[in-house]
């Protein structure tokens, strides 16, 4: 395993392995130790008590975070006639058709989401091998399956994030940047664990949030009690 650098030793040490913070506490220590010399990430993490393995317990969507991420994604929509006309109308990046699946093939990825509408899917599914393994392929689940294509690039443009559970039962989710003040981290926090609490399958058995801490890019985890939320 890799030695961490000093300056992670340094923030290591003000948090006290032997506490769980309330959400407010660890998000403003996680303010104070960050030591990026640039406008950090603040993330999430959720262990969840659930079976990823079963398709009951499979945990997948989107959400729109109250004060955005801190960052502007760049949206690529894949419609025709007026929908392309909508998408364009809405402040997308790029709109288009087949030509854009030719300059993905290429190696072109100068986007962070794809929005298609479902007439579309057809041309979209051959990228399929190449966009699945960057977890970029359009999904009902997460409205970027779409018709209101309007509506899809708005809440994109406005802070929607994707949350998907991992192998391991883990969620990870960015509520916003060092940068923001620390009540509205705090909103995106507690706007993330309400819809993953409304997402707990019925299958699930047990504790639900088995573990929970919020950190930065370079930055140590902080424990943080899920009953704070």
């Amino acid at each position: 395993m890799a030695k961490k650098g000093k300056k992670y030793q340094d923030a290591l040490k003000q948090i006290d392995a032997n506490k769980v913070y309330t959400a407010e506490e660890a998000v403003e220590l996680a303010k104070k130790i960050d030591f990026a010399k640039f406008d950090a990430t603040v993330e999430v993490a959720f262990r969840l008590g659930v079976d990823p393995k079963k398709a009951d317990q499979q945990i997948r969507g989107a959400v729109v975070l109250p004060n955005g991420t801190g960052k502007t994604q760049r949206v690529l929509v894949f419609a025709k006639g007026e929908k392309a006309k909508e998408a364009e109308a809405a402040g997308a990046d790029y709109v288009g058709e087949s030509e854009f699946v030719e300059k993905i093939n290429q190696g072109w990825f100068e986007f962070d989401v794809i929005v298609a509408t479902p007439d579309m899917m057809g041309e979209v599914g051959k990228l399929g091998r190449v966009l699945g393994p960057k977890g970029l392929m359009p999904n009902p689940k997460t409205g970027t399956v779409t018709m209101d294509v309007t509506k899809a690039v708005n809440e994109i443009k406005a802070g929607k994030v994707e949350y998907r559970v991992d192998k391991a039962g883990n969620v990870h989710a960015a509520i916003g940047k060092v940068s923001f003040d620390a009540a509205k981290l705090v909103e995106n926090f507690r706007t993330v664990n309400d819809v993953l609490q409304k997402a707990k399958p019925a299958a699930a058995k047990g504790t639900y949030v088995k573990n929970l801490s919020v950190t930065t890019t370079f930055g140590p985890g902080i424990k943080v009690d899920p009953a704070s939320l």
